[in-house]
């Protein structure tokens, strides 16, 4: 695959949870329970040397800007004193992007993207928090506050914290397939099923499975994907009115029933198209699309290429 090199750049005052979530997806040197692949992975920094830090430790950066010349993904980490960009590091970004790379501003990372000019005319989000600011230094930026990331050409903007992750398993599900995405959720002990459109507000971001939230039921719709699932049956199997039902359900997850059941039937398509060789309208029967012709509608507008397109590029090897 083309994506092995990633580089994450760093400043002064980073913040540490943002760096952590890129390390732990694309760092790991090594994973002997699978066969994901292992990254060539640097961190860098404009000034090598010891960054200073606001929690209580520093960090030592030997490479220098220089190593993200030639990578695949140049990632910037979130620091707290945000709006103070760098013009090096704009300019680093203006070559990935101008190559072809892949560009990541996660988090108040998403202000550097700005900066260099790369977010004009774009569709981008950033943590909830930073909004309206990142608005208001980029006017000409497509801001989006409700969502977990975005991509839009080459570029990736995530909301705060953990919505790193998110976005960083879209790309491997986007480089590599849904079954190396999940796998390395697995390995992380995240759910691999959050797309970039959930809410970043959720009343229980992880529900547990108890008679109180909706854990239980879920975890049933994804083993019944093929099934009828209405608004009207979900409510009726979980005891409530479907305007009950449909409040509870946002609440908990973050979107729609129908928008995270269409989420999964997706996912569950990728799984089939890539590990097995059924036909796209049995695989569209077998997830509850109903026919291929609402599969390929689904599956294109999520993915960005058609069932056929993604079983040729990711389909397991015999």
């Amino acid at each position: 695959m083309a994506l092995s090199k990633v580089v994450v750049i760093v400043q002064e005052n980073a913040e540490p949870f943002g760096l952590g979530t890129l390390c732990e997806v694309w760092a790991e040197p090594y994973h002997p329970e699978d066969d994901n692949p292992v990254f060539d992975f640097h961190v860098v920094t404009p000034r090598p040397g010891r960054l200073r830090s606001r929690v209580n430790f520093d960090m030592v950066v030997e490479e220098g800007l220089e190593e993200a010349a030639d990578a695949d993904l140049v990632a910037v980490s979130p620091k707290y004193n945000f709006l103070d960009t760098d013009p090096e590091v704009g300019e680093v970004l203006r070559a990935a992007h101008e190559r072809g790379a892949w560009v990541f501003g996660h988090c108040s990372g998403v202000f550097e993207l700005g900066a260099a000019g790369l977010l004009d005319g774009k569709r981008c989000t950033t943590h909830w928090r930073y909004s309206s600011l990142l608005q208001q230094a980029h006017p000409a930026a497509k801001v989006d506050t409700d969502v977990l990331y975005v991509v839009e050409d080459n570029l990736i903007t995530g909301a705060g914290s953990a919505a790193s992750l998110d976005a960083s398993l879209h790309l491997l599900r986007l480089e590599y397939g849904a079954a190396t995405a999940s796998t390395a959720a697995r390995r992380m002990v995240v759910p691999p099923q959050r797309d970039g459109g959930q809410a970043q507000f959720i009343a229980r971001p992880v529900p547990d499975c108890d008679a109180e939230t909706l854990g239980p039921l879920l975890e049933w719709l994804v083993e019944n994907l093929h099934e009828e699932l209405d608004v009207d049956t979900l409510a009726r199997r979980s005891a409530m009115s479907p305007r009950t039902f449909a409040r509870r359900f946002r609440a908990e997850t973050g979107v729609t029933p129908y928008a995270w059941i269409t989420a999964q039937r997706v996912l569950r398509a990728e799984q089939l198209l890539e590990q097995t060789d059924r036909g796209v309208e049995w695989i569209a029967h077998e997830v509850g699309f109903g026919n291929a012709a609402a599969l390929r509608h689904h599956f294109t507008r999520v993915r960005g290429l058609s069932p056929q397109a993604y079983r040729r590029r990711f389909a397991c090897a015999d």
